[in-house]
């Protein structure tokens, strides 16, 4: 499995209102389409959101995109209408809807990670991630 590609599966119990959401507040255009399901590419990897009567659990990250600039991302998306997650838990709590989160993927060469997160048009929780970098 060490040399698979790994990708994720997203559900949407509305795949047309789900569409639309990653259309006009990320931006993104499925790369390929069929019955109940849309496949979307980025960088590094790729997700699928599929037509699917299940709900999300929204209780974690499901997916979480890498950005360079996580402040711009931020401020772009809320300009979009995206409203970020606010989190106050020990040892985790969001300034202007970021969090910094010490010692996250040392494999990336960083210190940590700055992140926040959003949820889309089907209640998936999306995250956005910086790594800190000395």
């Amino acid at each position: 499995m060490s040399r698979a590609r790994i990708s994720a599966r997203l559900p949407a119990q509305d795949l047309d209102r789900a569409r639309r959401f990653y259309a006009d507040v990320l931006g993104l255009a499925p790369v390929e389409e069929r019955p109940g399901g849309l496949l979307y590419a980025g960088a590094t990897g790729s997700f699928a959101l599929f037509e699917s009567a299940g709900l999300p659990s929204g209780a974690h990250t499901q997916l979480a995109f890498e950005v360079d600039d996580i402040e711009a991302a931020v401020r772009e998306l809320r300009e979009r209408g995206v409203e970020f997650e606010e989190v106050d838990v020990p040892g985790l709590k969001t300034v202007g809807s970021i969090a910094e989160v010490e010692g996250n993927y040392p494999s990336k060469e960083s210190s940590g990670e700055r992140a926040a997160w959003f949820r889309d048009s089907e209640g998936n929780l999306i995250g956005l991630g910086q790594p800190i970098r000395p």
